[in-house]
């Protein structure tokens, strides 16, 4: 145990390794895309958006590290890094994380199979480097597969629902009005602020897949509550579905909101355009 310490600390493998070459593009790969993430709407997010900035900025700091250095112990931290991060991709995925539940989409999928080649490649690197190549690979082999098995089950399977993103219920509640950060706004009959997309036409709606999972629409055949002035309608989807508009505005929940009395997902874009809350009585 101490000779193994002792050679983590002293001991570098060679700054062209193509272990610490394919680390460091992976690593970039994973920070591009939680930063496209946070750019587009993670950042409105409480906790979350903190936590997406902090993993971004250690990707890119990993990846000029590792290949610059070559220290073990660099290599350690990024294939920590692999899974830590898909960890906590699982973790909001399955039970939620700081009162947000992920949604399964794409980018999320694409992130959570690099951070399992992230943390294969530099676990690999690091352990050829100790010369232990021979008795530890099959065990990064081993982690690597049980890892990608848990992210195959955990995307496959129904995700435990988010109390933000049931979109209100079943048809035949109300829309109601609330006060949020100053102003009265259109929520559903739990509370949670409604938005709509700028994209979306009159009457219909062009948020679908993955946009749909984190703006959830808002099932039709809506009744208005007290306080709520203005047209209330339904539209059928293409899915079949049915959605709930505002004077012709299709309504949208969103997963970043923690519950009741929050807006964040007020002036935002992601998805492919702007997101505004619902002023009572606008057009």
């Amino acid at each position: 145990m101490i000779s193994f310490v002792g050679s983590m600390r002293g001991a570098s493998l060679p700054r062209r390794s193509w272990y610490g070459i394919a680390g460091a593009a992976l690593l970039i790969a994973s920070g591009a895309i939680h930063l496209d993430l946070y750019v587009t709407g993670y950042k409105s997010i409480p906790t979350i958006g903190p936590l997406f900035l902090l993993q971004i900025i250690a990707a890119f700091v990993l990846a000029v590290a590792i290949p610059l250095t070559g220290h073990r112990l660099a290599y350690l931290a990024g294939a920590g890094f692999g899974l830590a991060t898909l960890g906590g991709y699982l973790l909001s995925l399955k039970v939620g994380l700081f009162g947000f539940t992920e949604v399964r989409t794409t980018a999320g999928i694409i992130a959570a199979i690099i951070d399992i080649a992230i943390f294969a490649v530099l676990a690999a690197g690091m352990i050829s480097g100790l010369g232990l190549g021979r008795r530890l690979l099959p065990a990064v082999g081993a982690v690597s597969a049980i890892a990608l098995a848990l992210t195959i089950a955990f995307v496959a399977s129904p995700a435990t629902p988010a109390p933000v993103a049931t979109g209100g219920g079943g048809g035949g509640q109300t829309l109601d009005a609330r006060t949020i950060d100053g102003k009265a706004l259109l929520t559903d009959a739990k509370g949670l602020t409604l938005y709509t997309f700028a994209p979306d036409k009159v009457n219909k709606s062009v948020c679908y897949g993955d946009c749909a999972s984190y703006w959830p629409p808002v099932p039709g055949n809506m009744s208005a509550g007290p306080g709520v002035t203005g047209k209330i309608g339904t539209i059928t989807r293409t899915d079949g579905t049915t959605q709930a508009t505002y004077n012709g505005r299709p309504l949208y929940t969103y997963i970043g909101d923690h519950g009741p009395g929050t807006a964040a997902g007020n002036n935002i874009n992601l998805n492919g355009g702007l997101w505004l809350d619902v002023p009572v009585g606008s057009g």
